[in-house]
């Protein structure tokens, strides 16, 4: 699976509007009500040059989902023959910060410098509508706008954001909440939103899987039934993994060269004649990685074969994960699920045999301690998805897991 290659972006906002605070450029535009539910938001005004506008993107294959057949072998799609649109993306996220020195330790990206700036929220999105603003991925990809700064807000006197040097770049996912503000989500989004809260969840996937592989698709296990897995499957999975992303790396600094092991130049550095964005994406397709290698195969058959057997259409949620083995994963008729291939690019792990999702490192112990092992496919599930967050489509951070799971 490969992503399209980022692009730099220069934006002018709608400007009319400001305040006297020169680090916080105040808002611009139609507010957004929270409905009595969250607060009410309203886009930022353009920060003017050196200034920064943080936006927020789920690519786009929050918009339009993961096509299959894919329209071209570069684009995202499910090797097992799984077709996925989405009917709402919503996630909470809070705490965007720069901070200085983001090359403290060419070893520990975790380290940097004291915070210069940061923009508090919460924000509530629905990453499914897109926004005003071209994302950094290319193509069809919308992201929204989400605050802007022109000054360090962390440091007497808001000087200005200096062009000749870089900041780490973080932000924090955080459990749905009303307190957050309401960047885009309308009556129904809020209805769920109220269940995120409820449940604790940070983000919600809501949609639609229908199975359009065919007759030459192969399996691991020649006898196994996929007819007993229904070929259309509603999702809900609320996941519960509130996460730290850290001194985030930055494709718009290519060609810099990056640290050993690292594929980007870390931070944010600002332009003395123009705004500069920092998009915060995110990439959905985590959740069905079939290993702990980042852009793994992503495959649908592991939550649609947790109805085998059931007519109808039915709805998966991430409960029926709980409890579940995944070293070989099982399926609701507790029948061993093979590796289905429906793509020529692809090739399984295994020749022949079950589903085995590969945690690299950490052990798989069903009763173990959650914060050193994976006890179920609940556990790796949520793992895997805590390392959805990124800077400019594909710069990678430093995850720290706010939650019981292992480091």
């Amino acid at each position: 699976m490969t992503r399209s290659r980022p692009f730099a972006l220069v934006l002018v906002l709608a400007a009319g509007c400001g305040t006297n605070d020169r680090a916080e450029p105040g808002t611009c535009g139609t507010t957004n009500s929270g409905m009595g539910v969250l607060k009410d938001f309203t886009p930022p005004c353009d920060p003017g040059p050196s200034g920064i506008t943080f936006s927020a993107s789920g690519e786009v294959l929050a918009l339009g989902g993961y096509r299959f057949p894919p329209a071209s072998p570069n684009d995202v799609a499910f090797v097992d023959g799984w077709d996925i649109t989405y009917d709402r993306v919503l996630t909470t996220f809070d705490k965007v910060t720069l901070s200085d020195n983001p090359d403290k330790s060419p070893t520990d990206q975790s380290q940097t410098g004291a915070v210069i700036a940061e923009i508090d929220g919460p924000f509530a999105v629905d990453l499914h509508k897109g926004g005003s603003l071209a994302g950094k991925g290319g193509g069809d990809e919308q992201a929204v706008p989400v605050a802007s700064i022109n000054g360090r807000n962390k440091q007497s006197g808001n000087p200005a954001l200096d062009p000749t040097v870089r900041y780490a770049f973080g932000f924090d996912i955080i459990s749905a909440t009303a307190a957050a503000k309401n960047i885009n989500l309308d009556a129904a989004d809020l209805a769920d939103y109220q269940e995120m809260i409820t449940k604790g969840y940070t983000t919600l996937l809501v949609g639609t899987a229908v199975w359009k592989g065919d007759s030459t698709c192969t399996s691991t296990i020649a006898g196994y039934d996929f007819t007993k897995i229904p070929k259309t499957v509603k999702f809900r999975l609320g996941l519960t993994a509130p996460t730290s992303y850290v001194n985030a790396q930055n494709p718009e600094n290519d060609p810099a060269a990056p640290f050993a092991n690292e594929e980007h130049q870390r931070g944010v550095q600002t332009t003395q004649n123009a705004v500069t964005v920092a998009q915060v994406t995110f990439h959905l397709d985590h959740v069905f990685w079939e290993s702990f290698v980042h852009d793994s195969p992503a495959h649908f058959d592991q939550f649609a074969a947790t109805k085998a057997g059931m007519t109808g259409v039915p709805t998966v949620t991430m409960e029926d994960v709980k409890a579940r083995p995944f070293t070989p994963f099982v399926d609701a008729l507790q029948q061993p699920l093979p590796w289905r291939t429906c793509l020529a690019t692809y090739t399984p792990p295994v020749t022949t045999g079950a589903m085995k999702f590969d945690t690299l490192s950490v052990p798989v112990n069903p009763t173990g301690d959650p914060h050193s092992v994976m006890r179920d496919f609940f556990d790796y599930t949520l793992y895997n998805h805590s390392t959805f967050g990124h800077l400019n489509s594909d710069g990678l951070s430093f995850v720290q897991r706010n939650y019981a799971s292992p480091p």
